[in-house]
C-alpha cells in the first residue's frame, strides 16, 4: 500500500513517514497544498494523510480537487482543529476519516491500517483475467491452464497495473511511481528489468499474451496475433 502525507510540520512529518515505513507502507511526504494536491492527482496513492492547515491551498480544498477529479484514495484528515464545523466540512468533502491533533502515534497506525484493510476489502475478485492468462492477487501467481508461476512482490505489482490497465499504454513513470514511490533513487530502466522477467513467465507458460514495449510511453498488454 502507498501513502502519501501532504504535512507542513516537517518534523512530524518525517516522523509519521519513518513510522508507517516500518509498518511496511510506501510513503511519500509533501509539505504544501499545492505539491501535495499535484502528487495526489497522480492516483498512485492507497491512503493520503492530509493536514488541514497547509500554506498555498488549505486541506479542504485540496480534498476537494482530489475528488472533483475521481481520484479514489482513501483520505485521512489531521489537524490541529477540533470544531465539530471542520469534521462535517471534511467528511462532506469526501473524507474517510479524521484525527485530531495531538494524537498518539499508535492510533493513527491503526487507522491507517484499518483504511488499507478496507480498500483490500474492495477487490471483487482474487483473479485477474486477460486473454488466456490469470493473476492470483491472494498466491501472488501467474496461470495458464492450471500451471502457476510464482511472482516476486514487484513482477506481480508491475503484472496487476498492466491487467487492471488492459488495453491502454501504462507509462514508465506511472510504473515507478506507483510501485517505487516518488522520492525513490530506483533507476529508470528499472522497469525494463522487471518487464523482461515477465515476458520470460510468460513464455515458460506458452502464453499468447504479450507485453509490448511503447516507444517514449511504457508497456501495453496485449494478445498475440
Amino acid at each position: 500500500m502507498k501513502v502519501l502525507i501532504i504535512e507542513d510540520e516537517k518534523s512530524l512529518s518525517m516522523a509519521l513517514k519513518e513510522l508507517l515505513l516500518c509498518a511496511g507502507f510506501l510513503v511519500d511526504t509533501a509539505f504544501n497544498g499545492v505539491d501535495g494536491l499535484d502528487n495526489a492527482l497522480s492516483g498512485i496513492y492507497d491512503i493520503i494523510i492530509l493536514d488541514i492547515t497547509l500554506p498555498k491551498m488549505n486541506g479542504v480544498e485540496v480534498l476537494q480537487e482530489i475528488r472533483r477529479n475521481n481520484i479514489s484514495s482513501s483520505v485521512l484528515m489531521l489537524t490541529a482543529k477540533s470544531e465539530i464545523e471542520d469534521k462535517i466540512r471534511s467528511f462532506q468533502s469526501g473524507a474517510d476519516d479524521y484525527l485530531t491533533k495531538p494524537f498518539a502515534t499508535e492510533e493513527l497506525i491503526a487507522r491507517v491500517q484499518a483504511l488499507s484493510r478496507r480498500n483490500a476489502m474492495e477487490y471483487v475478485t482474487d483473479i485477474l483475467r486477460f486473454g488466456d492468462i490469470e493473476l492470483d492477487r491472494t498466491h501472488h501467481e501467474l496461470k495458464k491452464d492450471g500451471k502457476g508461476i510464482k511472482l516476486s512482490t514487484k513482477e506481480y505489482q508491475l503484472m496487476e497495473l498492466l491487467v487492471l490497465n488492459k488495453g491502454s499504454v501504462v507509462k514508465r513513470e506511472y510504473c515507478i511511481n506507483k510501485i517505487w514511490g516518488y522520492e525513490s533513487d530506483i533507476e529508470y530502466n528499472s522497469t525494463d528489468v522487471y518487464i523482461s522477467f515477465l515476458r520470460k513467465k510468460l513464455n515458460a507458460l506458452k502464453s499468447d499474451t504479450v507485453i509490448k514495449s511503447v516507444r517514449g510511453l511504457g508497456y501495453s498488454l496485449e494478445k498475440n496475433k
